[in-house]
């Protein structure tokens, strides 16, 4: 008989679009926890596409989410995650017991120049890394 292996915390990161600010933090935790962390996210409201000054920011520190594409929440999908992080969706953001929920009061980079949006990578990484230390996931980065 075989051990099973350890549990791989999931974060979940929810906003009204799903294209700037949960986009770069997905990315940023995928980089940084490698496999020691399941990461997905999703918007009440997912835009078309991600958005161009978040995809032009994340490749400045090395990191491509040319790759992702916006989409829609899942019930099963909040319900399932150990941590859910919230970024500006307000009452449209899921509650299910059990779940941890965190809300981050990060400003919208949707409209601004890549200088605009250089803040919020910063703010969005500086806060990744201090979830990662919180679930004890090895950065790697």
């Amino acid at each position: 008989m075989t051990a099973d292996r350890a549990h791989v915390p999931s974060v979940l990161f929810l906003c009204v679009h799903n294209a700037g600010r949960s986009q770069m933090a997905a990315g940023f935790t995928r980089h940084l926890g490698g496999d020691g962390v399941a990461v997905y996210s999703g918007g009440s409201e997912p835009a078309d596409q991600v958005n161009a000054a978040a995809v032009a920011a994340m490749a400045e520190v090395g990191i491509d989410i040319t790759d992702q594409t916006p989409r829609h929440w899942t019930d099963d999908g909040v319900a399932a995650a150990d941590v859910v992080i919230t970024m500006g969706c307000g009452d449209t953001c899921p509650v299910f017991p059990g779940v941890r929920y965190v809300d981050w009061d990060l400003e919208d980079p949707a409209g601004k120049p890549v200088d605009g949006v250089r803040p919020i990578r910063d703010d969005i990484e500086r806060r990744v890394r201090t979830l990662l230390e919180e679930l004890a996931v090895p950065v790697s980065g």
